[in-house]
């Protein structure tokens, strides 16, 4: 788990961002966990401060260790 504050790139889409909250989403009636992270990097955009949201399984650690 991921504390707010903290650093995520996600892998699908390469953002890089900071933990702002958690959510859910539901999966074939199957709840599971969101990570919300305000965009400071966006990959292939210039856009940047928005907030994406996304399964917590996409998002590792920024910078990798």
């Amino acid at each position: 788990m991921f504390n707010i504050g903290d650093y995520v790139v996600n892998q699908k889409t390469g953002y890089i961002g900071q933990v702002i909250g958690y959510g859910q989403q539901v999966i074939d009636n199957v709840c599971t966990t969101t990570l919300k992270v305000l965009v400071a990097q966006a990959e292939n955009s210039s856009q940047r401060g928005f907030v994406v949201e996304d399964l917590l399984c996409v998002w590792i650690q920024w910078p990798n260790a």
